[in-house]
């Protein structure tokens, strides 16, 4: 089984997805971090390779196409991605909501190197809020997608008072409750 973890950022995502990958015996893919080389190997953050994406397409192509390669030719992985759960269909789809409040909390206490540096909490707040406007726009413009749809969600959980292994017990739950099917 392919399982696909999307959300908003700062809802826990990678750490999940992580640790759901452990909890089944799979193999963890984070596209995340993958874009986040592809902006360092090109002397940008991760910030300024998406509002390029938003004019030009192969800011995501090549996370994209290999999206597509690693869902038909893999199993049991667990992708954090945006966009994975698209170009996977026959995946278990996870979306992670979060109150942007606690998800500012969250990433400014734990900023990434691929990241401009945030100076507090109200301006991590802006990024998540420009970041999330900027993914709706290419996403919209490259694929004709709303990832913010939870409709096209198998599982939608709010993390925002949830403890990582809450969430990893409501993932592998809702997983095992599936293959049984």
């Amino acid at each position: 089984m392919i399982i696909t973890i999307t959300g908003k950022p700062g809802s826990g995502k990678s750490t999940v997805g992580k640790e759901v990958a452990k909890a089944l015996g799979y193999r963890f893919f984070s596209a995340g971090d993958l874009r986040g080389e592809i902006a360092m190997r090109r002397g940008l953050t991760i910030d300024e390779l998406n509002e390029i994406g938003k004019k030009e397409a192969w800011t995501d192509k090549e996370c994209d196409d290999l999206l597509k390669k690693m869902g038909k030719e893999e199993d049991n992985i667990v992708f954090d991605s945006r966009l994975a759960w698209h170009f996977i269909p026959k995946s278990f789809k996870v979306f992670l909501d979060v109150d942007l409040n606690v998800a500012a909390k969250r990433i400014f206490k734990d900023q990434r190197v691929d990241e401009a540096k945030a100076g507090s909490e109200k301006e991590m707040h802006d990024r998540i809020m420009a970041r999330m406007n900027n993914d709706s726009e290419r996403y919209g413009k490259w694929y004709k997608l709303d990832i913010f749809n939870l409709k096209q969600y198998d599982l939608v959980i709010d993390t925002s008072k949830m403890t990582p292994r809450e969430i990893v017990k409501s993932i592998v739950g809702a997983v095992k409750s599936k293959r049984h099917l």
